[in-house]
């Protein structure tokens, strides 16, 4: 049984979690870039980027954003959606502070476990920032509006998306490594474990005291930074 805010209800509240969750995935983000042992496919790209060209890893972010953010509107003949744009700029600005104030430890141990320690804030604020049912970020609009274009399933556009993107970051030099299967393999699982906790715990949160709790019946989809997508009954 699926938990749902009404369109208006808690704003503040809200956005605050929203933005939260967004912050604790910026900070995974930083850590598996640091741990130096492969990156997500989107942030391989990132990297790459800002390894030929220059400009900060949270910058191009942004800017790879806004590219998709305007190629989403296009498509779907509407103007972007609130939430998809504070995702990209609080993504992008947070990416580049943590990015300063973290270092590459030099032994691999230590590596592996800011690795590990990277891939489950990305799932943990992954579960938080879609709890409180602001709307999805640029990359899953993306996906949902080729889908809409095509008709292909969602599973192919996604997986075609991030093949590209991988392949597109790996030309420019951006880090494929170990770390890049083991999130491409276990990011799925992870996420699988954070969102119900993560939707339970901030409904909670934001509903403690209201009596009047509604339920929503059905599956609720999931769409979210790295493209993993989940359904919650």
């Amino acid at each position: 049984m699926e938990r749902t805010f009404n369109r208006g209800e808690h704003l503040f509240l809200r956005w605050m979690v929203f933005t939260i969750g967004l912050i604790i995935m910026a900070v995974g983000i930083a850590l598996m870039i640091r741990a130096e042992l492969g990156s997500a496919p989107w942030d391989v790209l990132h990297v790459g980027l800002h390894y030929q060209i220059g400009l900060t890893v949270g910058t191009w972010s942004i800017m790879i954003g806004v590219m998709i953010i305007t190629l989403t509107s296009i498509l779907e003949k509407e103007w972007p959606q609130v939430g998809g744009i504070v995702n990209m700029l609080t993504l992008g600005i947070f990416i580049d502070i943590f990015l300063f104030f973290l270092s590459t430890p030099e032994s691999l141990v230590l590596k592996f476990v800011m690795l590990i320690a990277g891939i489950i804030f990305i799932a943990y604020g992954i579960g938080i920032y879609i709890a409180p049912q602001l709307g999805a970020g640029p990359r899953d609009s993306l996906m949902i509006a080729i889908h809409k274009k095509t008709g292909w399933k969602i599973a192919r556009v996604r997986g075609l998306m991030e093949i590209t993107v991988l392949l597109l970051g790996w030309l420019f030099g951006g880090p494929v490594f170990i770390g890049t299967l083991i999130y491409c393999f276990g990011i799925g699982q992870i996420v699988g474990i954070a969102m119900p906790q993560c939707q339970q715990v901030v409904y909670r949160m934001i509903k403690r005291g209201d009596q009047n709790e509604n339920f929503y019946k059905g599956s609720v989809r999931t769409d979210h930074y790295d493209g993993v997508s989940e359904k919650i009954r």
